[in-house]
């Protein structure tokens, strides 16, 4: 007779069937590689499926120095130190802090800052390109 129990623990053994210890160990081993090997790669599907809807949800914020933000303040960016970290500050004598890009949001009043002005850097003319020759 057979039983589901026997497709993932294999046949029982015959009362008269007897295995070594070391054939015994070997095809537990290979099992249990074909039971990690199963299991990486429907964990490997389900993260990908995880990662693809993650993905079409989220969308990508980015700040510029002059931007605010509006949980406690209005802060000002006053600079971009690279794609998650971003120095802001309160007002003109306060302390500027480094906050991650998660713990901003744009602000979205009507009065925002201007204490801060953004410069913009200076016009580019031939004079200025660099170039190989």
């Amino acid at each position: 007779m057979k039983l589901p129990t026997d497709l993932i623990l294999g046949r029982p053994l015959e009362e008269n069937q007897e295995r070594s210890l070391p054939e015994f160990v070997e095809n537990l081993r290979e099992r249990m590689d074909q039971i990690h090997r199963f299991a990486r790669e429907k964990l490997k599907i389900h993260s990908d499926k995880m990662m693809q809807r993650l993905d079409t949800t989220s969308t990508e914020t980015a700040f510029k120095p002059g931007d605010a933000s509006n949980w406690e303040g209005p802060y000002t960016i006053i600079r971009k130190i690279n794609d998650l970290v971003y120095r802001i500050q309160l007002s003109p004598r306060s302390k500027p802090k480094m906050v991650h890009l998660e713990r901003l949001a744009r602000y979205t009043g009507h009065n925002p800052p201007d204490w801060f002005v953004v410069e913009d850097p200076p016009p580019r003319t031939e004079d200025s390109v660099i170039r190989d020759e």
